[in-house]
């Protein structure tokens, strides 16, 4: 099939960027160079090797490069992986290595991978390039290397059989289906030296993070210097269980859909490599930054899902069906029709002309390779957060911020609503992104952190709950990393301030932080201030670190403020005791709030309670951080047990006024020993609208509601 852009008829072709004159590094010279440089036999031999390395890991034990015929021995008991989707996957990463080798200066390609099930291939592509250490701590081409890759896989301990940041080169944790445009987007933002190509199945297309990623592009224009992005839609015409809704359309319908969205489609079926090596320096020829306007080049691959790979066996169709996902052949140690078919598929890619006896890749591949990576630039240092009394109120925090670059605010049209005060007036500035959804939101602070830039997620506290499962897989994905040792990323910032206390009953979920507090991670932090002043200087502190995934709950409003004097001890410790509300001595209630419309009502309270009992000792405590409730070692800045009981005593009942679900502050403290002299108050689901006063005394928060609460925790525990 010959390689087509298609365009309606009478339309005319966009006008081909002109390499740096729109700000990109000229890529097409980069396409230029690589094929006058680089043979159609190497980027073949290349994907072969590919092919042939992805699935022998799938099936082989042994004689890694078929230099003898296949013995049963050879071959695993029991075959597992993902083959379908490598052979496509594979053929760009063959076509794009001699582009990669021959970058501009100071330019960075990357690849991201949308589906997860392409381990094989990545894990292929990592040891051609010489970057996948397997038998010592050293990269490195050698037969017991070439051996230790095949026969290792799934290489549980080690890499593990999918796309995750255990294998060198891997940016994104593949299997949560969706973000990787909207990530791939985020990476390029004011990296005008960048080029990202998301991997995207047509499966990932009926994702409703990656349709309105197509659309979300319009929301970025003119919002700064930025990258290019190089979608790649590998339309193989299958899901995991049957055809992809994008198989039902003709090629017509595929080319108007792209059209209408802003894209010009680029369709090829990969039948004709020298055509396709064309169609890729087009796309090239034809980026634009992120920031500009016009239509954007998109590669769809429709290269049948398993490719290469045995039609059929003993007449059961395999090729067009969903056989072809996993190992299409179950146990060709046993079956003499899968035994022959297998030999006949892996002899088919010709290995012993694609490795040396000492098990490296021919001097025809490696004229392919991409070569090594460049260092990721370093982004500028942050400010160093300043005290409490510093920052009147968040948006002074995040101006100052946007002033020392390599910074960006996402939220889902809610910057006026929450009260962020972002400029003296007009537009927003260019640093401050909205659209109205959650998930590009999140996706865009992904890809800007995992690139080294700050970023934070303003947004309501209701709606927050529909990144759950991306921030629990953005959770393992950052473990990952960090497991193979690429620590000092910026953390994820979400600010969560329009609150459901002052809402109407729709927006009332604070469900999120109890989502993130579960998984026990220990990067996690849910910080509670009691004031204005206290939530800018935790936001300073935020918007400087690393390693962490924050949230900043803190009501849109303003309220009563505090005395800054215990400030330090919250920030540093998690919790302190407010000397100003507490008596000398052993108290006979403490009390404790977390956030600041608890901190509002139950200081109130406490002034209540000091009127209606005055010879009752009250220690007041103010949690800043949540996480530190729970136990460690789950949590290493966890409070200790000797911190614990100094703040909390060892069997003074507490009554303690949260912003969360009462079950979530349960839950942390549920393997502290005295759990159960805890009183918890916090958001009770309604059922049906109620005022903010009334909301309140539903939840039992209200000033009134709490001083009678702890009027009968005194009454029970003196009986």
């Amino acid at each position: 099939m010959t390689a087509t852009t298609d365009l309606d008829p009478g339309t005319d072709p966009p006008p081909p960027p002109a390499g740096t004159s729109l700000g990109l590094p000229d890529w097409n010279r980069a396409a230029r160079q690589a094929a006058d440089a680089v043979t159609d036999q190497a980027i073949n031999a290349y994907w072969r090797a590919l092919n042939y390395l992805s699935a022998a890991q799938l099936y082989l034990t042994d004689n890694p490069r078929l230099a003898r015929p296949l013995r049963r021995t050879d071959i695993k008991e029991s075959p597992s992986g993902h083959w379908g989707v490598c052979p496509p996957v594979n053929y760009l990463l063959a076509h794009l290595g001699p582009l990669t080798a021959r970058r501009p200066a100071d330019a960075e390609l990357l690849v991201l991978h949308g589906a997860g099930h392409a381990g094989p291939a990545a894990l292929a592509h990592a040891y051609l390039n010489g970057t996948l250490p397997l038998t010592s701590k050293v990269p490195g081409w050698s037969m017991p290397d070439l051996r230790a890759l095949i026969t290792g896989f799934p290489h549980t301990a080690k890499f593990g059989g999918e796309i995750t940041p255990l294998i060198p080169g891997v940016r994104h944790t593949g299997g949560q289906l969706g973000p990787a445009l909207a990530i791939a987007q985020g990476m390029v933002l004011d990296a005008p030296h960048r080029l990202v190509l998301p991997l995207i199945g047509d499966g990932e297309l009926e994702t409703g993070a990656t349709a309105a990623a197509w659309l979300a592009r319009r929301a970025l224009v003119g919002s700064g210097k930025h990258g290019a992005v190089l979608p790649v839609v590998l339309a193989n015409g299958l899901k995991m269980g049957g055809p992809s809704l994008l198989a039902g359309m003709s090629k017509d319908e595929i080319s108007g859909y792209f059209a209408g969205l802003g894209y010009t489609p680029l369709i090829d079926d990969g039948t004709d490599l020298a055509g396709f090596r064309r169609l890729l320096a087009d796309a090239f020829g034809q980026l634009r930054p992120l920031n500009e306007a016009g239509q954007q080049p998109v590669i769809v691959l429709t290269m049948p899902k398993g490719h290469t790979g045995p039609a059929q066996v003993a007449g059961r169709q395999i090729a067009g069906t969903p056989a072809v996902h996993k190992t299409p052949l179950k146990s060709p140690a046993e079956n003499d029709a899968e035994f022959a078919a297998l030999a006949s598929w892996l002899g088919s890619y010709r290995p012993t002309e694609l490795f040396t006896t000492q098990g490296r890749p021919t001097d025809l591949i490696r004229q392919a390779l991409p070569g090594p990576a460049p260092a990721p630039a370093k982004a500028p240092s942050p400010p160093t957060a300043r005290s409490p009394r510093a920052w009147p109120d968040v948006s002074a925090v995040i101006r100052d911020r946007a002033t020392h670059g390599a910074f960006r605010l996402f939220s889902p049209d809610e910057i006026t609503s929450n009260r962020l005060q972002l400029s003296d007036g007009g537009p927003f500035p260019g640093w401050a992104v909205e659209i109205l959804n959650e998930e590009i939101c999140h996706s865009w602070l992904q890809g800007y952190t995992e690139t080294g830039r700050d970023a934070l997620l303003a947004t309501y506290e209701a709606f927050a709950p529909v990144n759950t499962s991306l921030l629990v897989q953005h959770l393992k994905h950052r473990r990952l990393r960090y497991r193979a040792g690429h620590s000092g990323l910026p953390s994820v910032n979400y600010l969560i301030t329009s609150l459901g206390w002052r809402n109407t009953y729709t927006h009332q979920n604070p469900g999120l932080v109890s989502s993130l507090l579960d998984t026990e991670d220990s990067s996690v932090h849910v910080y509670t201030p009691a004031d204005t002043t206290r939530a800018a200087a935790v936001l300073s502190v935020m918007l400087t670190g690393h390693d962490h995934v924050n949230f900043l709950i803190t009501d849109k409003h303003p309220g009563p403020a505090f005395p800054p004097d215990p400030f330090h001890e919250e920030l540093t410790e998690g919790a302190a005791v407010w000397p100003q509300l507490s008596h000398r001595g052993r108290p006979d209630i403490i009390l404790a709030s977390a956030g600041n419309v608890p901190a509002r009502e139950l200081t109130s309270a406490a002034a209540t309670l000091r009127r209606s009992h005055p010879n009752v000792k009250i220690r007041y405590v103010h949690v800043n951080d949540l996480a530190v409730l729970g136990p460690a070692p789950h949590r290493p800045y966890a409070l200790s047990e000797e911190a614990f009981a100094r703040l909390f005593g060892n069997d003074t009942p507490v009554l303690l006024a949260a912003p969360t679900y009462t079950s979530t502050v349960r839950a942390l403290l549920a393997v502290r020993r005295d759990a159960h002299r805890f009183h918890v108050v916090g958001y009770q689901e309604p059922g049906h609208p109620l005022t903010p006063e009334g909301l309140l005394e539903h939840c039992g928060l209200a000033a009134t509601s709490l001083s009678a609460r702890a009027a009968q925790l005194l009454k029970e525990s003196s009986s």
